[in-house]
């Protein structure tokens, strides 16, 4: 208990310390005390992002996935519903399924063989008498939200109501491109050698991708993520004068077919954390590929709308991508205090086929590279803030607002969780 109070009187200092408009104190990146507060405060108390629908496509598709020390299995059951369980077996607690996707009939536990059905009840346990109550040890259930075919889950009891606000939001938007009905045509894991607060900041701003992301950049409009005004040559000022007349003309035509395409901001003053803006993309307009066109000649949903932009979602731990040909969504878990999961998968049209309706290395292209990229940042600046000189640095109020607010956001949600002190 002693030891308990001392974590949180370090967490409440720390937490105390940071300044608004700047970077968080180097201890909330680094020391294994933050880190497990995180895992408690944010990754077992609020809505994360866990998979796709598609996922798990039929019953007994199952896959399980660790968030920090705890560990879920995501299933399809045999009534076609999606569910969530925590990965612990009820007898004593071993794991019941390996990291990663399987196909069962039953959950059995490798440890003892008790047997769960697929919405989680006790189905078998062997040699506990003919009058053990197996009822009351099903598996313990997760709070699994389906929005627009992105799953979110939270671990906690009492999950947070405003994933509401997340759903009326995105399942207008994400409708048109039926990712329920999407398949997985690729995925990929990357660890990057940082903390997962300092992935998430430096997937919220592009103040660097003119200079490290060179594909990227080529399908990003860089006046969309902020700029000082003051500063443009007259070139630049013409460019961002000339996009916004693009939004106007996009806008009045998105309207039109019904696309919902203005920026909401659900950040700072809610827990369920989440950005959403459909973008213009830059270059020939279609995609965000080596040469911007389409990637995949069968469209999402069915839909034949090249010029529909970027449907762009943030979330606390997530980022995505939903373009008319094809998706890309991310997922980040922690690791450790300096280790973090990216996990990308890209999503085409179910009926979609790798060699005649896309190729594969022309689809991943941009952003296995960009990944890459952001990993070697991610590892640069980690070292930095593990380093004596490092002091918390000021945000730009013109390219880094998005990260001010996590920072705000961050430090609220832990404060609201008990950890200030």
């Amino acid at each position: 208990m002693l030891m308990e109070h001392r974590t949180r009187d370090g967490l409440g200092a720390w937490l105390a310390a940071r300044r608004p408009g700047h970077s968080l104190p180097a201890p909330l990146y680094t020391s294994e005390e933050a880190w497990l507060a995180d895992c408690d405060a944010i990754f077992s108390r609020h809505w994360v992002a866990v998979g796709l629908a598609c996922d798990v496509e039929e019953a007994g598709d199952v896959i399980a996935l660790d968030i920090g020390p705890s560990s879920i299995v995501i299933l399809r059951d045999e009534e076609d519903r999606l569910r969530a369980f925590h990965n612990v077996c009820s007898h004593r607690g071993a794991r019941l399924v390996p990291p990663g996707r399987s196909v069962v009939g039953k959950l059995v536990c490798p440890y003892h063989q008790w047997t769960y059905d697929l919405d989680g009840a006790l189905a078998l346990a062997p040699h506990m008498g003919v009058d053990f109550p197996r009822g009351l040890h099903h598996l313990k259930p997760v709070a699994l939200r389906d929005v627009g075919g992105i799953l979110y889950g939270c671990l906690s009891d009492d999950p947070p109501d405003d994933i509401d606000e997340l759903a009326r939001e995105m399942e207008p938007r994400l409708a048109p491109y039926d990712l329920r009905n999407a398949r997985v045509a690729h995925e990929e894991d990357v660890i990057e050698a940082g903390n997962w607060k300092l992935t998430m900041e430096n997937n919220r701003e592009c103040y660097h991708c003119a200079s490290n992301h060179p594909q990227l950049s080529l399908s990003f409009h860089a006046a969309d993520f902020g700029y000082d005004p003051d500063s443009l040559s007259d070139g630049e000022r013409a460019e961002s004068d000339a996009l916004a007349e693009a939004y106007r003309r996009h806008g009045a035509h998105w309207d039109a077919e019904g696309l919902p395409h203005a920026a909401v901001e659900h950040t700072v003053g809610w827990p369920t954390n989440f950005r959403t803006q459909r973008l213009i993309i830059a270059g020939l307009g279609e995609s965000q590929t080596p040469d911007t066109r389409a990637a995949v000649t069968l469209p999402l949903g069915g839909q034949d709308r090249p010029w529909s932009g970027d449907m762009h979602l943030w979330g606390i731990n997530s980022w995505n991508h939903v373009m008319s040909d094809h998706a890309v969504v991310f997922a980040a878990y922690p690791l450790g205090p300096d280790r973090t999961l990216v996990r990308t998968k890209w999503l085409v049209h179910r009926d979609a086929v790798e060699g005649e309706d896309y190729d594969l290395d022309n689809l991943t292209a941009v952003w296995r590279a960009t990944n890459a990229e952001d990993a070697h940042l991610v590892a640069l600046a980690h070292r930095g803030v593990a380093s004596a000189g490092y002091r918390p640095g000021p945000y730009s109020r013109f390219t880094e607002r998005a990260l001010d607010e996590f920072s705000t956001w961050y430090v609220d949600r832990m404060t609201a969780h008990g950890y200030a002190g």
